[in-house]
């Protein structure tokens, strides 16, 4: 029965990736009657959406006591949105991303450090419990410092769009579909873990090696299509917020939940060693483009592109 594990592994990517893609659309109607700035709905709303396969995923592999498996997965998801997401959004959207002001150049530092952070505290040999609650602190001390003034998430919105701002009643109904995509979500997320298991026993693949380049990418696909999308029509601040958000999410409030249920033992580095290297490599690129030029241009984009390209062929050849 070689094919039921695969068929399983199929279905629940493609039940993540709509369950993702619909919480997106959903919370970013709800965001907008709650009237937010477009930076801070795409960070918060967006990316915390986008997050919740992650969660998901996350919190079923700890339970199933290989915790390994979602940091695999966070850090192949934030190489991918680092480097693959903010690419084809600028590439497909055909044009640059702007980030001139303060809010987003602030958020560029905190998602630079704070991709970096879950390397720092695992380089221990153990993401414990205790660094569990250091990156769930870090993420809200940027939520904290984010909403601590009225101008940094205020509403700006174009009027163009007076379909913006829903009704009452509409928000009850989203709140409502909310519920159904999580129900989805957890019963995805547990379809994913069971899938990898078979993976990594029938096919001797490692469980990083499966997190990192297979999990981490389809988990990445919801906030990367909206950026795509948000790019094709102009919104590139909503673009920043989405990948940032889905970096730093992942980054501190996933990982934090994943170590207090079940603590991140790395006895051999080996499997690791590759993305960590790519992360950091993409993490203080991308932390310099976007703080000299306070944009990223295509020139820039492609660069990015190539640094996920050369990852992968290196996760591939020689990751064990």
């Amino acid at each position: 029965m070689i094919w039921l594990p695969i068929l399983i592994f199929i279905i629940s990517c493609l039940v993540l990736f709509w369950s993702g893609n619909f919480l997106v659309g959903t919370l970013m109607r709800m965001a907008k009657f709650l009237g937010w700035r477009e930076f801070v709905i795409a960070f918060f709303i967006m990316a915390f959406a986008a997050s919740a396969p992650n969660l998901f995923v996350g919190i079923s592999s700890a339970i199933h006591k290989i915790p390994q498996f979602s940091l695999g997965d966070v850090i192949g998801g934030n190489i991918v949105d680092l480097t693959l997401a903010f690419a084809l959004a600028i590439l497909i959207g055909k044009t640059a991303l702007p980030a001139p002001s303060r809010v987003v150049q602030t958020t560029t530092i905190f998602t630079t450090i704070i991709s970096l952070l879950p390397l720092l505290l695992i380089s221990d040999g153990i993401l414990s419990k205790g660094d569990g609650i250091i990156l769930i602190i870090t993420f809200f001390v940027y939520i904290g410092w984010l909403f601590s003034k009225e101008e940094r998430f205020k509403l700006i919105y174009n009027q163009k769009k007076p379909e913006i701002v829903k009704g009452f009643k509409e928000f009850v109904k989203d709140s409502g579909k909310i519920v159904l995509a999580l129900i989805l979500l957890v019963l995805a997320s547990e379809g994913v873990v069971k899938s990898a298991e078979y993976f990594v026993d029938v096919l001797n693949l490692t469980i990083p090696m499966v997190g990192i380049l297979i999990i981490g990418l389809g988990n990445a696909l919801p906030e990367m299509y909206f950026a795509i999308s948000a790019a094709r029509q102009g919104e590139t601040w909503m673009v920043l917020g989405d990948l940032m958000g889905a970096i730093i999410v992942p980054a501190t409030l996933v990982l934090g939940i994943v170590a207090l249920i079940s603590p991140i033992k790395i006895v051999d580095f080996s499997p690791f060693g590759i993305s960590l290297s790519f992360i950091i490599i993409s993490a203080i690129f991308f932390l310099f483009v976007t703080r000299t030029g306070k944009k990223i241009t295509k020139k820039e984009a492609y660069f990015l592109l190539s640094i996920y390209i050369v990852f992968v062929i290196f996760q591939i050849l020689f990751a064990r």
